[in-house]
């Protein structure tokens, strides 16, 4: 920039330069022509190294030739009567535009010097300045001086106008990218609705307003359902679009002065403020539900969808967002255990619960650890002889400050966790250890029997854990016996009868626990090669005076029968009990009749021991 605006001042000043000279000429005033022939060298000189990228240079031969020029020209003519001062405010004029700071002092200095200097030589007589009249030759040197100076200045001035539209032009862009960063800090980039740290912000808000006025702030947590399987069948592209649909929705459902906000993902809040009551709140969740329910057109397919909703209110689950949204959460995943397309509000008994099962989940984790868990067994009788003919191996948990605690109280919260994998294994590692140590003291052989889970034949690897506790502790196969529920049973894959082949061709024996509480199926007992039935307690604890109860102990075990299996009766407590089943062709039998429950150090005396007091333990 400064390049170019001296060489426009140069482009100017050398026709000025020209005019003046030509007002001389005419003039015959040969010093002043002379003069200006140096002055118009100069500039040309100066533009010359400008163009040539000499900008310093030659700003301080243009500027500095020409002061010193016009101060000679002072000198020889009308000194400060001259109108040739008046380039000196042009000279500053241009170097305050491209000059450095020092080269402007510099130039004020010397003219300043020179403006002392003509005054002391007319003042003490060494040099005598008379004014000339007024003619055409002043008139033509003082115009074009002006023109020079208003050249000048209107440069400056267009320049300056140009850098404060520019710099308007930046705070309009600058507020506009402020106000652009704050909507995207604020808001979701798919769906252009509150994110989380908005819709806090306004639900805190909403918070302050009811607690003054006495009202209720309610948060609803929304998930669709089965979004995953439409994201993954129709593309994250449309997914993408269905969200986008769904927020419109949203904001139909809702009044103005509610906050929807996407959390992530297919995740949606939605903040009612000033609430009068419950049944307000169920409207406006049913009101989501119908809009939601209607079909989405999603590349060309009518998709429908169909959501589940959490609600939190304030002040009763909650007085802040953090808190709500917590309780909000859980409450929706209440509603997808309850069957999903429904919505629940938030329990504080279910929210106990949960954290007693947390809490729960962790202590199993560490009894692992701290190897807390021990077996107690019950033994399996012959009913006619009362011999021993297995044992039923029993988890307790030893709990250091709750004491013996039974399997009725963790084993689903290990199951829900997977830790019944990890539990399962050292079940079965144990039990099989405790078999040879039991033969290893002389006690007669017999059969150990081990439950098994669901979860073990989902995401354990079973048989590699019971060959290898086989090897490990050198127990025969036939020496143990695990127990399926029907459930397991009806994972009827390939795999999994795979699995019970292996299992069968090691030599392990197979029984079904619990039988006739599932769902029983008379196929899956020659499919599976089961061993045994063992006739659920329920069934066993009911025969005395019912026709109906035997009845189905009598099929059970007469179906036992035909298909070579041998039958146990479980919960066998009384000898008239025995007695009834030895009539009905039961083979076993194991309840508090025989034995409670005990640990491993008391079965010898047990074996040995006719009479054993009957426990008040119960049979887990």
């Amino acid at each position: 920039m400064p390049a170019q605006r001296l060489l426009q001042i140069a482009n100017v000043l050398c026709v000025i330069l020209l005019c003046i000279g030509a007002e001389t000429v005419l003039a015959q005033d040969w010093l002043n022509t002379g003069l200006v022939a140096l002055a118009l060298l100069f500039t040309l000189a100066g533009r010359y190294l400008n163009q040539r990228g000499r900008i310093e240079l030659s700003v301080a031969l243009v500027l500095s030739s020409i002061m010193v020029l016009v101060s000679v020209s002072l000198w020889f003519s009308q000194g400060l009567y001259s109108a040739a001062l008046l380039a000196y405010p042009g000279i500053l004029i241009v170097a305050g535009m491209v000059a450095s700071l020092r080269m402007f002092i510099g130039l004020l200095v010397s003219m300043l010097a020179v403006v002392a200097f003509l005054t002391y030589a007319g003042l003490s007589g060494l040099q005598t300045f008379e004014p000339l009249p007024m003619g055409l030759g002043r008139l033509a040197n003082v115009s074009s001086i002006l023109l020079v100076c208003a050249v000048a200045v209107w440069l400056l001035s267009n320049d300056l106008r140009r850098t404060l539209q520019r710099l308007q032009q930046a705070v309009v862009q600058v507020e506009n990218s402020e106000a652009s960063v704050t909507h995207l800090t604020q808001h979701d980039a798919l769906t252009n609705l509150p994110n989380r740290l908005l819709i806090s912000d306004r639900t805190e808000q909403a918070i302050g307003q009811a607690r003054r006025y006495q009202r209720r702030v309610a948060l609803l947590f929304l998930d669709l359902d089965n979004f995953k399987t439409i994201n993954d069948s129709l593309g994250h592209a449309a997914g993408d679009e269905l969200l986008q649909e769904v927020a419109l929705r949203l904001e139909q459902a809702v009044s103005d002065e509610d906050t929807i906000s996407r959390q992530g993902g297919d995740e949606f809040l939605v903040a009612l403020a000033d609430v009068h009551d419950l049944a307000a709140v169920s409207a406006v969740a049913t009101q989501i539900q119908q809009r939601l329910a209607q079909p989405f057109t999603l590349k060309g397919m009518q998709i429908v969808t169909s959501i589940s909703i959490g609600i939190a209110l304030f002040p009763e689950d909650g007085d802040d967002f953090d808190t709500l949204l917590t309780h909000a959460d859980m409450a929706m995943y209440q509603a997808k255990a309850a069957g999903r397309n429904g919505f629940r509000f938030f329990d504080a008994q279910t929210h106990a619960a949960n954290r007693e099962r947390l809490s729960l989940e962790l202590g199993l984790r560490e009894a692992l650890n701290r190897n807390e868990f021990v077996l107690h067994y019950q033994p399996i009788v012959d009913l006619n002889s009362g011999g021993l003919l297995a044992v039923e191996a029993l988890i307790r948990w030893q709990h250091p400050q709750e004491g013996l605690i039974y399997p009725d109280r963790f084993i689903a919260a290990a199951e829900q966790s997977g830790l019944i994998v990890e539990i399962g294994e050292w079940v079965i590692n144990e039990a099989c250890r405790q078999m040879m140590v039991w033969q290893a003291a002389g006690l007669p052989r017999f059969v150990v029997s081990v439950n098994l889970s669901a979860v073990q034949f989902r995401r354990g690897n079973l048989e590699v854990l019971v060959r290898s506790a086989l090897t490990r502790f050198g127990l025969p196969p036939g020496c143990l016996e695990l127990e399926l529920t029907e459930t397991i049973l009806l994972q009827d894959s390939d795999a999994f009868i795979g699995v019970l082949q292996r299992l069968k061709g090691l030599g392990v024996k197979l029984s079904i626990d619990d039988f006739g509480t599932g769902y029983s199926n008379l196929s899956y007992l020659q499919r599976f090669q089961v061993d045994k039935l063992k006739i659920d307690q329920s069934f066993v604890r009911q025969l005395q005076g019912n026709t109906q109860g035997q009845a189905i102990v009598t099929a059970i075990i007469q179906m036992a029968k035909s298909l070579q299996l041998l039958t146990t009766a479980e919960g066998v407590e009384d000898e008239a009990t025995r007695q009834l089943l030895i009539g009905l062709g039961c083979v076993q039998g194991q309840g508090y009749l025989f034995a409670r429950p005990m640990a491993a150090e008391l079965l010898a005396s047990y074996i040995f021991s006719p009479v054993l007091p009957v426990a008040d333990e119960a049979e887990v």
